[in-house]
């Protein structure tokens, strides 16, 4: 099943833009622009919206007392607190920049990781169904 943003974006694109972000050393003096690091943000922060979207809408499927359920709900109740926060201002320093970017990739990497998961358990609740309305009928 694919998501929006696979669908939209392209999951090697956003990939790409986590792999760059947290390539970088935010100690060190060879940081990005102030711009580039702040346009990253906000296409980190708008993959992860969609991210969320999608993981809210997955979770639908799971039992609402699983762990797994606990994990996606703790990753949603992080992504409301940070995919919703203020823009830094175009006079941040280049080290603030990328570290937003680097968080919100971050961000985005866990939105991912949880997706897969509750991808995986919904197709096994799937294929136990299925399973389990094809041997229903079955003689014993």
């Amino acid at each position: 099943m694919a998501t929006n943003v696979e669908k939209v974006h392209g999951e090697a694109a956003v990939l790409a833009l986590v792999e760059t972000a947290l390539s970088w050393d935010v100690h060190g003096a060879d940081l990005p622009a102030v711009e580039t690091a702040l346009s990253m943000a906000e296409e980190l922060t708008s993959y992860g919206r969609i991210l969320v979207d999608d993981l809210r809408k997955q979770c639908l499927d799971i039992l609402a007392d699983s762990d797994l359920a606990a994990r996606a709900q703790a990753t949603l109740g992080e992504a409301s607190r940070r995919l919703y926060l203020w823009p830094l201002a175009g006079s941040a320093s280049p080290q603030s920049a990328a570290h937003r970017a680097q968080g919100l990739a971050r961000l985005v990497q866990s939105l991912i990781r949880a997706l897969g998961q509750v991808h995986e358990a919904r197709t096994l609740i799937t294929r136990q169904q299925s399973a389990h309305t094809t041997t229903k009928g079955t003689a014993q």
